[in-house]
């Protein structure tokens, strides 16, 4: 009989998803409130019992599930996503008159399906969790079923994120057939020690694996279903999209670099850097011309990923720990921004114009704050969390010499800059033409002004983040 007590969080998460579905058909009707409120306590309960788990390192399952202190981490900001995009949810989906049951339950199951990716220990275990979340997320991308545009952008996830696990299945076939495990314990003890160069088929399968993780994280040049499934699945969905499936894929990413492959990597570093300039060089500038929001989001979020992987090519505990700090603070820079779209409503309709945000600041000023705290930070401008993000990655890759791929990293940030500022612009400088349906919604208010503390407390008391983030990183490597 295995040990569940390091699975315990997502065997609670599993049966909460049992509950939800459970609720949603017997009752008389179609009430989505209900079923949101029960995910929201269950995310808050499983990142209790995440947060009890500790920091040593404990494996089960046969080894094909670990849990530590980078896994509790990165546990902890999922959950944080996952039940801020339920709340942000439920007023849209119920203007909209889809607010059904089963959405909160794709919901858990897709976030049970990250927390798996995250304490993957062996390659199968990996494909599990990478296949319960990509189901769940192919649904809820089309889940505005009467929506050309959204079934338009499930459809085009679907096919690609199934090119993708075809194409990661293809690598980890090969690091079998040609390493003869697909345990990450087994396969670090295999390539430890440098004992000659591994066989090229071994390399083979770890690009074939790069690449289908690359699709996940919406890496260049496997971000071609970023901008299109962002702007057709519903807004909500989207900011969902931004963040918790970012950062478990990222999670996973990190976790199967450094652990099975971190004594081979000279071998796949130059594969992450060719990714990591490409991702920023393309963020910057194609979201110059973008007019509408939420396609803006999308190039955005690409950007931001090749600034996250800068301290994946590193590989070593600096690197990582910049990671974390990184998708710590863009989880909160993503969730207000999409916050402030959500609120974006003229005459009871959605806009998604950037257009649209004129003269904000004049309608309705702590909205437009908030907004322009949210893009500030995405630019990267002291002394906002976001340029904080961005120093420690950046200096990790001045550490290990890595000093151009910091250099374009500052210089993508800069062609960056100019769009979230022309955002800032709008709403401060641009007359308005029509004010946003008001009131926002509590729930709307208090994620928007919680966001806008968190991205400006964290330069004022930046070391609770750091110090976990440092705790969260050593464990990976032993320290």
């Amino acid at each position: 009989m295995p040990n569940l007590m390091p699975a315990l969080p997502e065997i609670f998460l599993a049966c909460a998803a049992m509950a939800i579905l459970m609720l949603g058909v017997f009752r008389k009707k179609d009430d989505m409130r209900a079923t949101a409120t029960l995910a929201v306590v269950a995310f808050a309960v499983t990142a209790l019992l995440v947060s009890g788990l500790g920091s040593e390192r404990t494996t089960t399952f046969g080894g094909m599930f670990v849990i530590d202190g980078f896994a509790v981490f990165m546990k902890t900001l999922v959950l944080v996503a996952s039940g801020l995009a339920v709340v942000m949810s439920v007023g849209f989906l119920e203007r909209e008159e889809i607010d059904r049951f089963e959405y909160p339950a794709l919901m858990v199951l897709a976030t049970l399906g990250m927390m798996m990716m995250i304490s993957a220990n062996n390659l199968m275990s990996l494909y599990l969790g990478l296949e319960l979340q990509s189901l769940s997320l192919y649904v809820m991308a089309a889940y505005q079923r009467d929506s050309v545009r959204a079934s338009e952008a499930g459809l085009k996830y679907f096919v690609l994120g199934a090119l993708a696990s075809g194409m990661l299945l293809y690598g980890a076939s090969l690091i079998y057939g040609f390493a003869g495990s697909t345990d990450f314990e087994v396969l670090a003890r295999t390539f430890a020690g440098g004992h000659g160069a591994p066989h090229a088929g071994v390399i083979v399968g770890i690009v074939f694996v790069v690449a289908g993780l690359a699709f996940k994280v919406s890496a260049v040049p496997f971000h071609m279903w970023t901008p299109d499934v962002y702007e057709g699945a519903p807004t909500p969905v989207t900011a969902f999209f931004s963040v918790a499936p970012k950062i478990a894929a990222f999670a996973l990413f990190v976790r199967v670099m450094v652990g099975p492959f971190g004594d081979l990597a000279d071998q796949w570093r130059q594969v992450i850097v060719f990714i990591s300039l490409a991702s920023m060089i393309l963020g910057a500038f194609a979201a110059i011309n973008q007019t509408n929001i939420k396609r803006l989001m999308a190039y955005s979020s690409i950007g931001h990923v090749g600034y996250g992987l800068i301290g994946l090519a590193v590989g070593n505990a600096a690197g990582i720990r910049g990671v974390l700090i990184y998708f710590a603070i863009y989880l909160f820079m993503n969730i207000g921004a999409f916050a402030v779209i959500l609120s974006m409503r003229q005459k009871g309709r959605m806009v998604e114009g950037i257009e649209d945000l004129a003269g904000l600041s004049k309608t309705s000023p702590m909205m437009a704050l908030a907004m322009a705290i949210f893009m500030f930070s995405m630019a990267g401008i002291p002394p906002l969390a976001g340029f904080w993000g961005k120093f420690y990655v950046f200096m990790a890759a001045i550490d290990a010499g890595l000093v151009t791929l910091a250099v374009i990293g500052v210089l993508a940030s800069v062609v960056s800059a100019f769009y979230y500022l022309r955002i800032i612009k709008v709403m401060y400088f641009d007359e308005p033409v029509e004010s946003f349906d008001r009131p926002i919604g509590r729930a709307m208010g208090a994620i928007l002004a919680v966001s806008a503390i968190v991205i400006v407390a964290f330069t004022v008391v930046p070391s609770p983040l750091v110090t976990e983030a440092e705790a969260a990183a050593s464990t990976l490597f032993g320290e």
